[in-house]
């Protein structure tokens, strides 16, 4: 059984490294809240691994991940609280261990891989990234009908990753050297690498920026129309979570699609308004689609998205 302490240095983490998740996660029934803690717990300490890496090598990076890997599929003993936690949490809930595999693959590939030259390529890396986080998590929620739920969890998952390299281009490069962008995006609008990392912005970055939002909306409406077959005491807590993450996009077009001289957060105050909002509207209207739809789309007070179809029909989502 997963100890308290194991929950305690989890959810820890959760509310440190991932204020906006915790915020959606608290809306969890009991059964699935501790479970999500470990998940997310689980998925930052391998993440660290890549992006603080401190004094370690490449090798010593890769090796570590290697144990990580290990010790989630209960292959060797671990002493690590979130680790030991994780590998009872994969057993119970019959947690994929291609998902895991795949999770730590990505992570890998992050120690010496700084550009995506297609969004192809791009997705490919995010499939590990984010969308096997999805997936993970609908094995743990364990809807009746699984099949129909992770393909959209698999969306889900990926919009989520893409809102989250679009809103920090800034970081990943002045943190990790990094460029999430498609490098095929880029040059169709004449943006180069040096471009951004000298934090230029222009119309054609902004171009760049609405056409990658464009992408992601896509991928949040599919992904949003699965939240129906998770089980009825999860769907809010998702449904908030896709809420929150997709409001960058609005706050991205307030800064007319500037993401290099700042990184967009949203405020505390603004995270409580959509909750209270997106509650109220549950309140009234058990459909996600049409409550999410009802959100981004502002009715006239903002909204996060706007149907650009110029921009959406010339961008597949795979």
């Amino acid at each position: 059984m997963v100890k308290d302490r194991q929950i305690a240095r989890s959810k820890a983490i959760q509310q440190r490294t991932g204020k906006t998740f915790h915020l959606a996660t608290r809306l969890l029934p009991q059964r699935m809240r501790e479970a999500t803690y470990v998940l997310y717990a689980f998925f930052r300490v391998a993440d660290e691994v890549v992006d603080d890496p401190g004094d370690r090598t490449p090798a010593e990076q890769r090796a570590e991940l290697e144990a990580i890997r290990a010790a989630a599929l209960g292959e060797r003993e671990t002493d690590d609280p979130v680790l030991a936690a994780f590998a009872e949490l994969r057993e119970t809930y019959e947690i994929d261990p291609a998902d895991v595999d795949v999770f730590i693959d990505a992570m890998i590939s992050d120690i010496d891989t700084d550009r995506y030259e297609t969004y192809a390529e791009l997705e490919a890396y995010m499939d590990g990234s984010a969308s096997a986080v999805g997936r993970m998590m609908t094995a743990v929620m364990d809807p009746d009908d699984p099949e129909r739920a992770l393909p959209h969890a698999t969306a889900l998952g990926e919009a989520f990753q893409l809102t989250n390299f679009i809103r920090d281009v800034r970081e990943d490069i002045v943190e990790r050297d990094r460029i999430y962008l498609p490098q095929s995006t880029l040059e169709r609008h004449g943006v180069t690498d040096d471009q951004l990392m000298a934090f230029e912005m222009d119309a054609s970055v902004r171009a760049v920026v609405q056409d990658e939002l464009a992408r992601a909306e896509r991928l949040y409406e599919e992904g949003v129309a699965g939240i129906k077959y998770l089980p009825e005491d999860c769907q809010l807590a998702v449904l908030l979570a896709a809420v929150l993450y997709a409001d960058h996009h609005r706050l991205i077009r307030n800064r007319e699609y500037d993401v290099l001289s700042e990184t967009p957060q949203l405020t505390t105050a603004r995270k409580l308004a959509l909750l209270a909002r997106t509650r109220w509207q549950w309140v009234w209207n058990k459909d996600p689609e049409a409550v999410f739809r009802n959100i981004t789309e502002g009715k006239g007070r903002g909204g996060m998205f706007t149907r650009g179809a110029e921009l959406v029909d010339r961008l597949p989502v795979r």
